[in-house]
């Protein structure tokens, strides 16, 4: 009788489990139900239209003196907006630090083909025409938010004489023999180089999908690794505040400065300058490595210190050379443009990077 029981139970603990794990499964399938990384058909997702970066000048006050004001709008669920409303300029649109008082997280859904915006601030934001007319408390208009679209102004740069060019959709000789490319000309995330590097000023371009239903780590998400140890985070963090595992950051070890992110499914740079640690002839650590980088062109880490290697590289053994990673993390990431010159390298010491 007693066998009879404790079988019984037993069986009772492995339908719930087995259940459990089918509830997370298939949560995982709803999370991730919806993925692009092609525009045309994003446009298809309820929403998509509204995702973006919106800029003009308000009367905040209500005294009648208009000041620079901007709005990045994301895609969070079917017709689900959040928002980041900033009383200032756009994220790397100046050499200001952005406070904390300055960005107020607004949300709303979007409902037969309009949208309204409300949240932190004293002002809702009406969709218009193709722009957020900002209203106050009273009904009145402070100003509208007019729809831009930029670009990194080192989107496209060309290698230096010296350089090795690693990718320019030509070929994957440079990298491992599981590099893959799609049809058109892209690097797949997951790429690995075939030989190994010290020093050197990396350029990559990259286009992160379009992950809706999905939110934190769980957007698009790739990462520099720098020797297969320093990762530089790739990730969709359009429209957040800057974050210590969010889009530019040394993951888990140094928040950007500033989070000029792009939406997802446009083409983004990363210009990083690495100084590979340094060993004395027993093998001892003598310097470690440092990183400075500039996301879209603006600076983002620093010239950074680092005891060790981030995230999962900190695992591995520092050496003074060591393959290049572009990691396969969570969702389609493509890649274009990757370049490298080696050999010590001398930041630009300058908060926006021209080509």
């Amino acid at each position: 009788m007693y066998i009879h029981i404790i079988m019984k139970i037993s069986w009772i603990k492995l339908t719930l489990f087995f259940l459990v794990v089918s509830l997370f499964l298939l949560a995982g399938l709803i999370v991730n139900s919806d993925v692009f990384i092609d525009r045309e058909a994003a446009k298809t997702f309820p929403g998509f239209e509204f995702q973006g970066e919106y800029t003009g000048q308000l009367d905040l006050n209500g005294d009648g003196v208009k000041q620079d004001a901007s709005l990045q709008a994301a895609i969070y669920g079917e017709n689900r907006i959040r928002g980041l409303f900033i009383t200032d300029r756009l994220p790397g649109d100046t050499e200001r630090t952005i406070r904390g008082d300055q960005m107020h997280t607004v949300r709303g859904n979007a409902l037969g083909g309009g949208l309204m915006l409300s949240g932190a601030y004293p002002l809702r934001f009406i969709y218009d025409s193709g722009r957020f007319n900002a209203i106050d408390e009273e009904g009145n208009s402070r100003g509208y938010l007019e729809r831009t679209v930029r670009e990194s102004p080192t989107m496209g740069m060309r290698p230096p004489q010296d350089a090795v060019v690693l990718f320019d959709g030509s070929s994957l000789d440079h990298w491992d023999e599981n590099t893959r490319m799609t049809d058109d000309g892209l690097l797949i995330q997951g790429a690995r180089t075939a030989s190994d590097y010290g020093d050197i000023h990396l350029h990559v371009e990259a286009k992160l999908g379009f992950m809706p239903n999905s939110a934190s780590q769980g957007r698009s998400n790739s990462g520099i690794y720098i020797q297969n140890r320093y990762e530089l985070q790739i990730i969709d963090s359009f429209g957040l505040v800057p974050h210590i595992s969010g889009n530019g950051s040394l993951y888990n070890e140094s928040a950007p400065r500033v989070n000029k992110s792009l939406p997802p499914l446009t083409w983004q740079t990363y210009d990083v300058y690495f100084r590979a640690p340094r060993f004395n002839e027993a093998g001892n650590k003598t310097e470690n490595a440092r990183i400075t980088a500039y996301l879209n062109g603006i600076l983002v880490q620093d010239d950074v210190e680092l005891e060790r290697g981030t995230g999962a590289g900190g695992q591995r053994e520092e050496v003074a050379k060591a393959e290049l990673y572009l990691q396969d993390h969570t969702g389609p990431v493509r890649f274009r443009n990757v370049w490298l010159v080696e050999g010590e390298v001398t930041p630009p010491g300058t908060t926006f990077l021209e080509p």
